[in-house]
């Protein structure tokens, strides 16, 4: 019953829908001011549009406004695919008729002169078509069939194709300038009304500024304040985030319970004291940075500027500027705020910027006001504009800008990124500006991209905190039963004790009880650890930064950390995800050859020389495509030429690709020399030519190509277009085109030689077609929502029944030292993914070169056309793996952006991934950013695996940020990813040094660092737990109160800093020569749960050891020959003493690297703690302070038990962990442990690490 309402709705739908079809076009012709008349038509074509789309299948109706989308994923006609998604087959099959001509004129793709043409779908399938409508996902697709990437290129030509061009070749249609008309309205529409998807356009939505006026709203002022704090908030706001730590919450908690009278064994500030004191130095570190910031502010906030004011200008400092004012910038000047171009001292209102503050790229970029306010050169002529500037709200992107300049009686004139002048940049090479202030102070792009990074932690840190809530629990665990056992001791010797005053409340109350042991037991967990972490972190990133090793001295760039959180991340890397260009490659780009007219060409010395110009010169047949050819390498592009004084031309290009095609377009003779906002001209083997600019339909990452419509010498229109072989050949008409199989097989040819390839092609357009389209994509450009999907819409309108010319092939080498680097990682047990958005051919054929692919290896190939297709094919792959036994196949697995976007939908998500992690080596081939985002995210969340991106490029920082450490690279694309990574090198090649030497070394120290903190810190206070038993478990406290207080601050905090710093276990050359060495840190033996509680057992043991020994001793009491005897207080010293001995040898039993300075450490906290007690022994009586410790040092010093316990207990303690080391390095040796025995005894490790190998 339903499938019937269903028809029936569809019926009643299909029918209305053609009524409006056939009414529209006089609708539109119809001149009317009558609201309600426009309105019901709106109305009309609205629920005509929405029924056409809405009786489409998802998978089509989610992308129909894209042209580019849909051509990319079908090579049907645009009728075709209606009507096989209606289930349509033949005219003739009668239920349904649906005229497609008029509905598709009225959605604003192709018009038709001639009658409509009915298909018909059968009765059956209209349900069907409804029903389909709700699927979930695409329909099934062609059968799993691998393909090779030869054969996808083969088949290319036969699989796609472009909509419109074969639509207009099978059916006869042609874009007429009505539907043209018809695609402004829809413009004109979409801004005056809500749009389809319900957002209303109000002024709450866009920014009006009034140009020589009040403004209409008041806006943010132009003072910036970069600071944290102030006078007034500096003290709440520190403490705030001090606190938001839980280490200094719990010794602050601890602090304040020990202000509780008769509550705290260890007195009231021995904790107060050290946390102020390390709060004291945060506070100085944070004043110190915060008073730079200010100081920076103040002198930005102070600078001067020109503005107009009444017809004069005024110099006035930066802070006093505000939206709409008109200001005068000069040359090599920073601009003051965001600005909208009006004018410039050069033609055309043209100027030249450098955003290195922005985005980190040196290279001059050109920026050019609209000609509606170029001719505005004089005071009095600005002082006469007037009118507003609609603009969008402020934002953070970069490379972003839409807005109109409304003059009163003159038309519309579109804004762009062209005319924007952002806060930060410089004016370069021009004399003064003129310009407008849109968006000031915070509201500015530049403010708006003034946020930290995302917040990344190491995987050591989780662990640590994990490990401290279990001692805690411990902590909380032993304060109950001492209490408890307080209470019971109490109870039990309150009568036969009663001179020690034990029967008041305090005593019996198990509350006051806990409290004290909570007290005491507190230094359990080290309040140091997070301070030394952070210095020896901070210090760990200077070695990284002053490594001369990883200086590149060509570019100037050392290796820059910048955070020293992840330090010790480096060491357990798992996964490496590297785009290809500028970061496998050196991004600096030589044109090699080109394809023509079936011809291959290739530069020679001179452009005479070559064959190329030769076949010019005799007019050979091909001769005008040649010349077509070359035209388009000089005219299409946004490069600017510079000429020095000897005559000589640079070409200055936003990618290293451009400069490439031009100046290739220059070794033939065709020289690129003059550029205005106008025109371009050229010269071509001696003759001069100019050719008109009438618009730039520039590239992007979704469009994949660029293109420019010129008018030439002869007067024609022309349109030249370059980009992805994929997008161009879908752009083709169907007719005259006669090297599209000679072009594809040399774009195989020159993939497999790892050349980077572009397709070239070019379209004549008729005077009237393209006026109607100027109008149509002018009010695209000029609108304030959704401006980018219509300008590519309108784009797409343009850029139809194309011309193949050929291809050119640019080679992008490797950098230096890639492969052995690669091979390196690899050996080191690192997996290797590249995501780049390259060719399929030129990416597997890079990976030979570098080495990431052997000939050993096989190779699969995911190219699949659908979700169906790309499900089978995984699961059979991954099937095949899973019945093996091996867990690590020596397969390389290459897989293209549009497979990977089925492989990545839920269902398929987990089973792709484990295929992944089968293979040795994964190639990503034509993805976009958020496509490497999204694989590196998946392997981050799902593997739990330490993972590492690496790029150049702006598309790369998604990738970098989503990874668990992010490397940015140097390079020619600018400091983009660099800005965005946690650290940055110049050369791939350093990344070894950077993983395998201070990854590897950092782990270690860290490691061991808070290993070893722990350990200290169980040693001396269970101590405390095993003096409970003989103090009636009173809380009583065995060591003086300040020793307690300065164990961790004083006393035993060089150790850790040498070890944190210094330990290495191998030198950096022998971790270089023997990447198997990193493995141990990769696999996080050194620092894990097991390893944690073994210290934490090691810390307990040697605890009993250095009680019960000298209390052993101590039994007697009198420890004087003279029969002498002292208190409790003495065997507190003597214990501390033995404590502190014993941890600075262990953690001298741990050093494999042992520096003068980790002498110092370790022998001299023993020597610090003797002359503290030689000193604070004399305190009292001339201070009044520390009486209980008067004359300590001759007590302690002068009895002979002291001197044989000092030899004895330390040798004692750490006999058991001699032995075991010693069994450990015999027995159970390691391959780092023997590879470190050779390195002692000057022998060649090699020998060792091919037993290993053979083992």
């Amino acid at each position: 019953m339903s499938g019937y309402y269903q028809r029936q709705s569809l019926e009643l739908q299909t029918h209305e829908t053609a009524r409006h079809s056939s009414a529209a076009p006089t609708l539109h012709r119809t001149n009317t001011t009558s609201s309600q008349r426009r309105r019901q038509q709106r109305l009309s074509q609205h629920r005509q549009e929405s029924w056409f789309r809405h009786s489409m299948p998802p998978a089509i109706s989610r992308d129909f406004e894209s042209l580019e989308y849909l051509t990319q994923e079908t090579g049907n006609g645009l009728d075709e695919q209606l009507a096989a998604s209606l289930g349509g087959t033949l005219p003739g099959q009668s239920h349904t008729s649906i005229h497609l001509n008029s509905a598709n004129s009225n959605l604003g793709f192709i018009d038709s002169d001639t009658s409509n043409t009915p298909i018909t779908p059968t009765s059956s399938s209209v349900a069907g078509t409804v029903s389909s409508c709700q699927a979930a996902g695409p329909g099934p697709g062609p059968a799993p069939v691998e393909k090779s990437a030869r054969r996808k290129s083969r088949n290319r030509k036969d699989s796609k194709g472009s909509i419109l061009s074969n639509a207009l070749a099978a059916r006869g249609l042609r874009m007429t300038t009505s539907f043209l008309r018809n695609k402004r309205k829809e413009y004109e529409d979409e801004e005056e009304f809500p749009s389809s998807v319900g957002f209303d356009t109000d002024d709450g939505e866009k920014r009006i500024i009034a140009i020589n006026s009040p403004q209409p709203t008041k806006y943010c002022n132009n003072r910036i304040t970069t600071a944290k704090y102030n006078c007034l908030c500096f003290l709440p706001s520190f403490l705030f985030e001090q606190f938001r730590r839980y280490s200094n919450c719990f010794f602050l908690l601890i602090a304040l319970l020990q202000q509780i009278p008769d509550v705290s064994p260890t007195g009231r500030y021995t904790t107060l004291v050290p946390l102020i004191f390390i709060l004291s130095v945060s506070a100085i570190k944070e004043i110190i940075e915060d008073v730079k910031r200010h100081r920076a502010d103040n002198e930005i906030n102070h600078r001067l500027i020109e503005r107009l004011v009444n017809g004069q200008w005024t110099t006035v400092r930066w802070s006093a500027l505000t939206v709409g004012d008109i200001i005068k910038v000069v040359n090599d000047s920073f601009f003051p705020a965001d600005l909208i171009l009006l004018s410039s001292s050069e033609p055309q209102a043209m100027c030249f910027i450098e955003t290195a503050n922005l985005d980190g790229e040196t290279n001059l970029k050109i920026r050019q006001g609209v000609p509606a306010t170029a001719k505005l050169l004089e005071t009095k002529d600005l002082q006469q504009l007037e009118g507003r500037i609609e603009c969008e709200l402020p934002n953070r992107l970069l490379y972003e800008f839409n807005g109109v300049l409304k003059e009163y009686g003159k038309p519309a004139v579109s804004l762009g990124n062209d005319q924007i002048l952002q806060r930060g940049a410089m004016l370069r090479n021009t004399a003064w500006i003129f310009g407008i202030v849109v968006y000031s102070g915070h509201e500015t792009k530049l403010m708006k991209n003034s946020t930290s990074a995302p917040l990344k932690r190491s995987r050591v840190d989780k662990l640590t905190n994990t490990q401290i809530l279990m001692l805690f629990m411990i902590l909380i665990a032993l304060c109950i039963t001492s209490g408890l056992c307080n209470l019971f001791w109490t109870r039990e010797h309150a009568k036969t004790a009663w001179y020690l005053g034990i029967g008041d409340f305090v005593s019996m109350s198990l509350g006051f009880n806990l409290l004290t042991f909570f007290i005491l037991y507190n230094n359990l967990i080290p309040i140091s650890l997070q301070v030394t972490l952070e210095l020896v972190r901070f210090l760990q990133a200077m070695f990284i930064n002053y490594d001369i090793e990883m200086y590149h001295a060509e570019s100037n760039m050392p290796a820059s950390a910048r955070t020293s959180n992840l330090n010790e991340e480096l060491g357990l890397v798992k996964y490496i995800f590297s785009d290809k260009t500028g970061t496998l490659t050196r991004n600096i780009m030589i044109f090699k050859k080109c394809s023509i007219a079936k011809q291959i060409y290739q530069p020679e010395r001179t452009p005479e020389e070559s064959a190329l110009v030769q076949n010019i010169l005799r007019r050979h047949e091909t001769a005008s495509d040649i010349e077509e050819f070359l035209v388009l390498l000089a005219v299409c592009h946004t490069v600017i030429p510079e000429r020095k004084e000897d005559g000589s031309i640079i070409y200055h290009a936003a990618s290293p690709d451009e400069r490439a095609l031009v100046d290739g377009a220059r070794q033939f003779g065709y020289i690129f020399d003059t550029r205005t906002p106008e025109y371009v001209e050229i010269n071509a083997l001696g003759e001069r030519k100019r050719y008109d600019i009438l618009n730039v339909l520039e590239f992007t990452s979704t469009r994949k190509r660029m293109s420019v419509i010129v008018r030439t010498p002869e007067g024609g229109i022309k349109i030249f277009c370059k980009g992805a072989d994929s997008v161009i050949y879908e752009r083709l008409a169907t007719r005259n085109q006669d090297y599209r199989e000679a072009t594809l097989q040399h774009l195989e040819e020159f993939a497999s030689e790892g050349l980077r390839t572009l397709c070239l092609a070019v379209a004549d357009i008729e005077q009237d077609v393209y006026e109607e389209w100027s109008q149509t994509y002018h009010k695209a450009s000029t609108s304030l929502q959704y401006r980018e999907r219509k300008v590519e819409d309108a784009a797409n309108l343009i850029e139809i029944n194309l011309r193949l010319l050929g291809a050119t092939a640019i080679e992008d080498r490797l950098q230096d030292g890639v492969p052995e680097t690669i091979a390196a990682l690899l050996e080191a047990g690192i997996y290797i993914w590249v995501l780049t958005g390259d060719k399929q051919e030129t990416a597997i054929n890079i990976g030979y070169s570098c080495k990431l692919i052997t000939h050993s290896m096989d190779i699969i190939i995911l190219n699949e056309e659908s979700l169906d297709a790309t499900r089978d094919v995984i699961h059979r792959h991954y099937g095949e793996f899973k019945s093996t036994t091996a867990n690590d196949a020596n397969v390389a697995l290459v897989i293209d952006g549009k497979t990977l976007k089925y492989a990545l939908s839920c269902d398929l998500r987990g089973d792709f991934q484990e295929l992944c992690i089968i293979c040795r080596v994964v190639i990503c081939c034509r993805v976009s950013p958020i496509q490497k985002a999204e694989v590196v995210e998946m392997v981050t969340q799902n593997t739990k695996a330490v993972t590492l991106a690496i790029g150049d490029g702006a598309n790369d920082v998604a990738m970098i940020q989503k990874a668990n450490v992010g490397i940015g690279i140097s390079g020619v694309e600018g400091l983009q990813a660099a800005c965005a990574s946690d650290y940055s090198i110049a050369q791939f090649r350093y990344l070894q040094r950077l993983l395998l030497v201070h990854g590897a070394w950092n782990y270690t120290r860290i490691s061991k660092l808070i290993l070893y903190s722990f350990y200290k810190n169980v040693c001396l206070y269970v101590i405390e737990l095993w003096f409970a038993l003989y103090s009636g478990w009173s809380g009583q406290i065995l060591f003086e109160r300040w020793t307690i207080g300065l164990y961790n601050v004083l006393f035993t905090a060089m150790p850790p800093f040498a070890i944190g710093l210094f330990e290495k276990f191998c030198t950096a050359e022998t971790m270089l020569k023997y990447p198997q060495l990193y493995k141990p840190s990769q696999s996080a033996k050194l620092f894990n749960v097991k390893v944690f509680w073994i210290w934490i057992f090691n810390a307990l043991l040697h605890s009993v050891f250095l009680f019960w020994l000298p209390m052993a001793a101590y039994q007697s009491e009198a420890i004087w020959s003279d029969g002498k005897t002292s208190d409790y207080l003495l065997l507190g010293n003597m214990v501390y003493t033995y404590v502190i001995v014993t941890v600075c040898l262990k953690a001298g039993l741990i050093t494999n690297s042992w520096t003068w300075l980790t002498h110092v450490a370790i022998w001299g906290s023993i020597v610090l703690w003797f002359t503290f007690v030689l000193i604070y022994s004399h305190f009292w009586p001339s201070l009044k302070f520390a009486s209980n410790f008067a004359g300590m040092d001759i007590q302690l010093l002068s009895t002979p038990i002291f001197w044989l316990g000092l030899f004895l207990v330390p040798i004692t303690s750490l006999l058991i962990d001699v032995i075991c080391k010693l069994v450990h390095n015999t027995v159970f040796k390691t391959l780092t442990e023997a590879v470190r025995e050779q390195e002692i005894t000057r022998n060649d490790p090699s020998q060792v690490l091919n037993e290993s190998r053979s083992s």
